[in-house]
């Protein structure tokens, strides 16, 4: 008969090591649990690797029952001898180590280097599976108890949900489905097991798959002046916190992709002199992990550096907290609400958790956060600085303050352009690579659904305005002059199209000496219930934040009359507009074309309604000289005064329009001009006398 082997023997098909302690539990397996009767069929043996690691008998013919007497004689002896099976090495050091850092008793150490062994031995598992796919609660700690020789009762305190294996997530226990043992009770991860077994370490680098060392920052503290209030205080806190090790710190921090959540979060580790460590989305092979799975991580995480001045960052947490559905597999917060508060309310680690998309995340979740940021792009200043910052060298102070303009440049879509430009920068010419950064940041952003940088030109001031020549019932540059000394108001400009409203909304942001955010009323209107309302709430406050003049232009496909509206979020949107109008201690302006549209209580709440009409021939006639000028065209006599006295619906965005055919179609004399400014105008009547579309 075998004798058993109390050391590591191997297996000749693959050479692996079999433990006497595993050679133990697949002994109980087959004789206290009954496995034999899968393992010894009528004329051979279900498992090769079994039978060979146990030397059992191949006759022929074909005798199980001297099988099953030899392994039950291997049973016997193995337990007798239990007392001289010792752990491999490392793993006996690693778990000693994990024992003492989150306080293991024996038999949570029994069922962790079980779970261990069952991920890492084939045998094992293979012997585990004829237990079978139906392991109800009650089989399964039967079963655990009599492969370990623990009491039930202990096994299942153990792995109650207030043990220390469940809640550091060492191990996680399926309790909804009857799944095989190894998929019933499984380790944080397989790389987490393959480390202790492998490896003599530290704790975090047992995480090293999961938990990654965070690089320095690339934007400095004071690139993020726009969240100065902010910023005054939640350092501090987080000071008095790493200092006291106070127990359940998270910090919030939302907002699109790109606005610099991340470099936020590495700036204020590095101001604390903290380490920072972040929970990965990508396993070993590059794999995305779920998002139970991060979270287990975090949970680890938080008992491994518990003792530390260490912080955690995790990210895109719409993958744990988010309200809509996942497909099959994926974990979802909302089913476990009880066990994610526990995490949330009892960390032991300060942990930011970044999100690009706050809408889908439960309030629940939100109100036990210590501390909620939204992150918006920069301002323009700071736009200025971390373009002049990262592109000095390809652009000029010109180029940096008209890229600064584009609303919607995220810093990391500056930087990823960059960093491509860095890498061409020894095979072109730096006006090559100019272009090129331009093109590229353009490329992503058209992507994502704005409008472009090369778009922001074409809303561009036209070069010849003057509030002069525009036609209205006040006077413009003494409001401005107003403006500049009060700095607040709400302004209605209404007129026919063309007639200089918008432009005078961005000339008066450079005579204020203010950035100028441009919406239009489409632009605010959402699929989403309640996602208009949170658009124009949105609008003001960064209009706020920047001190900027806000605009919205063709207002009236918005702010409609409320009598005629058809559906309830109608109603609601235009009573959140008209109570953000209210509060904006700014600069607001709405212009229209259809001033009757508006609903009646809107209009009350504007300090001053401007109507803009078409040119008097006074202003037409200097525009047109103005305009000769800036074309190259010699100056017009006073004959041709009649011929524009006679365009009575001449506006300055028709002198706009022959400005843009001089670029395609060169104009070169005056006649040519006053052409296009009549063509212009005999359109405006066609379409006032027939109307275009269904009536």
């Amino acid at each position: 008969m075998a004798k058993l082997i109390y050391y590591p023997s191997h297996i000749n098909n693959n050479e692996e090591v079999v433990d006497a302690k595993v050679q133990l539990w697949l002994l109980r397996l087959l004789i206290l649990l009954g496995c034999h009767r899968k393992l010894i069929r009528e004329d051979l043996y279900l498992d090769d690797g079994i039978a060979t690691l146990f030397d059992l008998p191949c006759t022929t013919p074909f005798d199980g029952t001297q099988a099953y007497q030899q392994l039950v004689a291997l049973h016997q002896q193995a337990e007798e001898n239990i007392c001289q099976y010792t752990l491999p090495q490392p793993l006996a050091n690693n778990i000693a180590q994990l024992s003492e850092l989150i306080e293991l008793n024996d038999v949570e150490r029994e069922l962790l280097i079980f779970v261990i062994f069952l991920q890492n031995n084939y045998l094992l598992n293979d012997a585990c599976d004829m237990l079978g796919s139906e392991l109800n609660p009650l089989r399964f700690y039967r079963c655990l108890s009599v492969l370990l020789a623990i009491p039930e009762s202990a096994v299942k305190a153990a792995l109650s949900s207030e043990g220390v294996l469940i809640q550091t997530g060492l191990i996680t226990i399926d309790k909804n489905h009857k799944n095989c043992l190894e998929s019933k009770m499984e380790p944080l991860s397989r790389e987490f097991s393959v480390h202790l077994m492998s490896d003599t370490n530290s704790p975090i680098e047992w995480l090293r798959d999961m938990i990654l060392a965070s690089p320095p920052p690339q934007l400095a503290l004071s690139n993020y002046s726009h969240l100065k209030k902010d910023l005054d205080l939640l350092l501090p806190y987080l000071e008095r916190c790493v200092r006291e090790r106070k127990e359940g710190v998270n910090i919030f921090i939302y907002g699109i992709p790109g606005t610099g959540k991340t470099q936020l979060t590495r700036l204020l580790a590095q101001h604390l002199n903290c380490p920072l460590y972040e929970v990965s989305c990508e396993d070993s092979d590059g794999d995305s992990v779920d998002g139970e799975q991060r979270l287990r991580t975090v949970r680890t995480a938080q008992a491994f550096l518990k003792n530390t001045t260490s912080l955690l960052l995790f990210d895109e947490v719409e993958d744990v907290f988010g309200n809509y559905q996942f497909g099959h597999g994926h974990f979802q917060a909302q089913t476990r609400k009880a066990w994610v508060n526990h995490l949330l309310e009892e960390n032991a680690v300060p942990t930011f958790w970044l999100c690009n998309d706050i809408d889908n995340i439960d309030s629940a979740f939100i109100r036990r956060f210590d501390w909620v940021l939204e992150m918006p792009i920069p301002p323009r200043k700071e736009r200025e600085n971390i373009i002049r910052h990262h592109c000095s060298e390809l652009l000029d102070e010109s180029a940096i303050k008209k890229l600064a303009t584009c609303e919607d440049l995220a810093p990391a879509v500056l930087t990823r352009a960059m960093g491509v430009m860095n890498t061409l920068k020894d095979d072109f010419a730096p006006s090559i690579l100019s272009e090129g950064l331009h093109q590229l940041m353009n490329n992503t952003l058209v992507a994502q659904g704005h409008k472009g940088i090369f778009s922001q030109n074409a809303s561009a001031l036209p070069e010849c305005y003057d509030p002069q020549l525009i036609n209205c019932d006040a006077d413009l540059s003494f409001i401005a002059q107003g403006l500049k000394e009060h700095g607040s108001a709400r302004m209605c400009l209404f007129g026919q199209p063309g007639t200089g409203k918008s432009a005078y909304a961005r000339w008066l942001a450079d005579f204020l000496n203010k950035p100028l955010h441009v919406k239009r009323g489409a632009d605010l209107l959402s699929m989403w219930v309640g996602g208009t309302e949170k658009n124009i709430s949105t609008i003001f406050r960064e209009a706020q934040q920047e001190k900027a003049v806000l605009l919205i232009d063709e207002v009236d496909s918005f702010l409609q009359d409320r009598d005629r509206s058809q559906h309830s979020w109608e109603i609601t949107a235009v009573n959140e507009m008209l109570t953000c109008m209210e509060s904006y201690d700014g600069v607001f302006i709405a212009s229209t074309n259809r001033l009757d549209d508006l609903d009646v209580a809107s209009l009350r709440r504007f300090d001053l309604k401007v109507k803009f009409d078409a040119l008097k021939p006074e202003q037409a006639w200097s525009l047109l000289q103005r305009y000769c000028q800036m074309l190259g065209i010699a100056s017009p006599d006073e004959s041709f005064k009649s011929q524009l006295k006679r365009l009575d619906m001449l506006t300055p965005g028709d002198f706009s329009v022959l400005a843009r055919q001089h670029r395609f179609r060169p104009i070169t004399h005056v006649e040519a001009l006053i052409d296009v400014l009549q063509a212009e105008c005999a359109v405006k009547k066609i379409t006032k006398s027939h109307p275009i579309g269904f009536i």
